[in-house]
Order: C-alpha cells, then structure tokens, then sequence
C-alpha cells in the first residue's frame, strides 16, 4: 500500500497519515485484512482478474475519470498537474458519486483500489489528496 505525504513523498507501512481518510493500493495486490471496505475506483475492470480474486466490495466506476480524461491523461506524467486539476473539477461535479463514498467511510476504514501500473499518478492518489471533499 502506498501512502503520501503532503510532499509527494510515499512510505509503504501500513500506517496512513492522519490528514488522509482513503487507503490506496493497486487491485493487483493481495487483500489484507486491514483493507477494510476494497473500493475499486476505476472505470473499466482491471485486466484478468476474477471477482473473488479482486475482493472488492464496491465498484464505484462512475467516480473514475471520465473516459475522455482517461485517455487523455494515458499515464503521462507530463500531465499530472492538468491532470489532477481536471479530475478534481470532474469530482466535484460528481456529488452522488462523492455521498456514496461519503457513506463508505461512515462504516470504517476504506482502501480505494485502482489498475494502474504507475502508483503516484492515478485517480486514487488524487481522491487521498483531497479527502476533504468527503468530509
């Protein structure tokens, strides 16, 4: 599991940073048991993987970026920060998306799973960097 720190920096202990509400790690990893509520935020189902093999409890595919964003972005980290800009634009258009969430959390801990190889820049990484809109 990856967590990050308002520096960009990332540790991978189980400890998440009191300032964010979402653990994040990539469906491809193993559950753990300290995963709580698996949430697979991503818009298309990763690429062979099974449902039991996956254990995720919710799929939120509307919450994703919009395809035309998506593919966009296309991983480039050269397009990070418009990225993130756009994304959060798209997520805070996106308020029943945003409750549903909102609700996860009520009932306890919650790891947002994501596809993507790059895991400091997806969809995950920019909902744990502006949990406030959960709040």
């Amino acid at each position: 599991m990856i967590a990050f720190n308002s520096n960009d920096e990332f540790n991978t202990d189980m400890q998440q940073p009191e300032n964010y509400r979402f653990r994040i790690k990539r469906v491809y990893e193993l559950p753990d048991k300290h995963d709580g509520r698996r949430i697979l935020v991503d818009r298309l189902w990763p690429r062979g993987l099974t449902k039991e093999k996956a254990s995720i409890d919710l799929w939120l595919k509307d919450i994703a970026p919009s395809t035309e964003l998506r593919k966009w972005f296309d991983h480039d980290p050269g397009r990070w920060e418009e990225f993130k800009e756009r994304y959060l634009d798209e997520l805070k258009g996106n308020s029943e998306q945003i409750q549903l969430l909102k609700q996860e959390l009520d009932k306890g801990i919650v790891t947002l799973v994501y596809g993507a190889k790059d895991e400091a820049h997806n969809q995950a990484v920019v909902i744990q960097e502006n949990s406030w809109l959960f709040r």
